[in-house]
């Protein structure tokens, strides 16, 4: 039976839908689903692009709203929220196995273009570490 994961922030336009991506690309075997709290109007361009250099496509992702997931049945809910100004949502379904593995949010990043892009490319090396490790240690071949 294929393992079904939600990835959940604020605004759904980085880090989930950069987790998402990364996890797709691990094991298309897997349901991969990302949401947020307050979903911003569409992924973040520089997500995308980062995401584009690790050969993983996420320009067809729209930010999706956490509630069209309330009624659906997760093995885990990955909460990916870092910061004070940030409050990481509580999913209320029938959830197996909640995690927390924080990032901080891209989208805050200020200066030039390519200092913008910096802190997106390491926030995405971040992600795609931490959940590299993830699924291996919780997924790959169960």
């Amino acid at each position: 039976m294929k393992k079904s994961i939600l990835i959940l922030c604020t605004g759904n336009s980085c880090r989930s839908q950069m987790a998402e991506g990364f996890l797709r690309s691990f094991d298309s075997s897997l349901e991969v689903c990302s949401a947020g709290t307050k979903p911003a109007a569409a992924v973040h361009p520089l997500a995308v692009q980062v995401m584009r250099e690790e050969w993983v496509d996420i320009s067809l992702n729209m930010p999706k709203s956490v509630d069209e997931f309330l009624g659906r049945p997760f093995d885990y809910v990955i909460t990916v929220c870092e910061g004070a100004n940030e409050s990481c949502p509580v999913f209320i379904g029938n959830v197996e196995h909640r995690l927390h593995i924080g990032f901080d949010d891209p989208a805050e990043a200020e200066g030039t273009k390519e200092e913008q892009l910096a802190v997106f490319r390491r926030v995405r090396n971040e992600i795609n570490q931490r959940f590299r490790q993830f699924y291996n240690e919780n997924l790959k071949g169960k």
